[in-house]
């Protein structure tokens, strides 16, 4: 069966490469629209193995397994953005892959990432890419300091990446991130973080949710508010800048985009991520229409669902033994518990999250 045999629509079964959390959400979210989903992923036990059709435990460079598993779905979606592009582009040789490899690829990298936002226009936090040491230091002479070095590829939840501060020697911070390919990206003096999540249907058609207020610690998101303390302009603003990020890419299904709100009033663009996003969880619970079922919408080619939420709200993370909680968050009024299923509870996993509801005060 060649891509364009491929349906789409209730009937479609969706293939779902990654197992974690997010892939469980988007397939529980895609059941409750009669599509039934399929997850490749290489690590046994995974948190969406427990609720899908059937599952391809391989490696993503299996080709063999890759090719069996384009053969036993209609269209392909993704729930992290480290898909190597070897296995994105196998499997879009063979069926539609949505978003596409392009989007994969620009995010994959933050270098090209943030190459390719200012190409498109938008603020970004000024860089310098890094190969060496001796990079580093030029790098160091012309942004200043502090300044953050992260690697190119592949961090998340502050992995990956260092401030370096003055003093810092260049060796010790270019060791710190295990001497890989990097950026040094300009201290941004940020008044808070704000992230806003954009859906771009098959059709073209573009909605957005309200952006939410993010508080990291340890580099890991702790909890997400909606709505944001930021103006409407600024709010229209964000929203517009995940638009043309969008756009740019073709892109379908639910794209993340995580911004700084400068001192200045101004925003720039940290970093993008092509999936549904932790900081979009509360949408499950304060939206009419979750993220989780306007991604499996967009990719199944179904009508875009509402953005709108009846709701404001914060979702706070459930990490590590925080998670022992949860039978008096169950019994909190207002609190829509969510848990992931995962076995091995340890320090800095995300074992859950809650969303705490209160009345709508503004949208």
């Amino acid at each position: 069966m060649t891509s364009s045999d491929r349906s789409a629509g209730p009937d479609s079964i969706i293939g779902i490469l990654g197992g974690g959390q997010l892939g469980r959400m988007l397939a529980l979210a895609g059941a409750r629209l009669g599509l039934r989903c399929q997850v490749y992923a290489p690590e046994p036990e995974s948190p969406a193995f427990d609720v899908v059709r059937r599952i391809t435990e391989a490696d993503y460079s299996d080709e063999v397994a890759l090719a069996r598993f384009a053969e036993d779905v209609d269209i392909v979606t993704y729930e992290f953005e480290n898909v190597p592009d070897k296995a994105a582009n196998f499997l879009s040789s063979r069926l539609t892959v949505r978003p596409g490899p392009k989007a994969l690829s620009v995010s994959q990298d933050r270098v090209v990432e943030k190459t390719f936002a200012r190409e498109c226009g938008l603020g970004v936090p000024d860089f310098e890419p890094v190969d060496s040491v001796e990079d580093l230091a030029r790098a160091l002479e012309r942004l200043g300091r502090p300044a953050v070095l992260k690697t190119r590829r592949f961090g998340y939840d502050g992995k990956g990446q260092v401030i370096v501060r003055q003093g810092d020697s260049p060796e010790t911070a270019f060791a710190a991130i295990g001497r890989q390919p990097a950026i040094l990206e300009a201290f941004v003096p940020f008044e808070r973080e704000i992230s806003v999540l954009i859906v771009r249907g098959a059709d073209g058609e573009i909605r957005h949710y309200d952006p939410v207020e993010n508080v990291h610690r340890g580099g890991i998101l702790r909890t997400s508010t909606v709505p944001a303390a930021i103006d409407v302009g600024l709010s229209a603003k964000a929203a517009l800048m995940g638009t043309v990020l969008a756009e740019n890419l073709d892109y379908v299904g639910v794209l993340a985009v995580e911004l700084f709100v400068t001192r200045e009033k101004t925003l720039l663009l940290n970093e993008m991520a092509p999936r549904v996003h932790n900081s979009g969880h509360w949408t499950e619970a304060a939206c009419h229409c979750s993220q989780f079922e306007n991604h499996m919408r967009a990719v199944a080619g179904l009508p875009l669902g509402s953005t709108a939420r009846h709701s404001d709200a914060v979702m706070q993370n459930l990490i590590g033994q925080d998670v022992e909680n949860w039978r008096r968050i169950a019994a909190e009024d207002g609190a829509v518990l969510h848990l992931y299923g995962k076995r091995d509870q340890r320090d800095g996993r995300k074992m859950g999250h809650v969303t705490r509801l209160s009345p709508l005060t503004r949208s």
